[in-house]
């Protein structure tokens, strides 16, 4: 199926794509202040610049776009265009990802992802955040 936009609206859409406040961000943040979290945001000096951090709990958690994250799920699939350099683009997102983490827990932070898809289930993601910040558990 041909893309319905031009080539230079398609990358105009795409360069507008934001890496904070997404709309996922925001849904997972209203969710844990509605729960009495407090917490800070894009914290530059750890790797990663991790979206939401707890420095108390020395927890983090990163809110990853099923597409731009490479996720195994719906929204997480290539496109159909430009196969090879959507691959190497979010093989290295991905990459990018796991080193983040794996800094990050070296230095004693423990780490959850919630995954844009995540949000379809509310209730499930609450109790898996919930779970995460109140124990010493690990969600991802």
């Amino acid at each position: 199926m041909a893309d319905h936009v031009t080539p230079s609206k398609r990358s105009e859409i795409m360069k507008a794509v934001g890496t904070k406040d997404t709309g996922a961000e925001m849904a997972v943040r209203r969710l844990l202040h509605a729960k009495g979290y407090r917490y800070r945001l894009h914290r530059r000096d750890l790797p990663g610049s991790p979206d939401i951090v707890f420095p108390r709990l020395r927890k983090v958690l990163f809110i990853h776009g099923c597409f731009w994250h490479g996720h195994n799920c719906n929204k997480g699939r290539l496109p159909k265009s430009k196969l090879d350099y959507w691959r190497r683009k979010l093989e290295a997102n991905k990459d990018r990802d796991l080193r983040s983490i794996a800094a990050l827990s070296e230095l004693g932070w423990s780490v959850a992802v919630v995954w844009q898809c995540a949000l379809h289930d509310i209730a499930a993601l609450t109790v898996k955040l919930d779970n995460f910040l109140l124990t010493n558990s690990v969600c991802a």
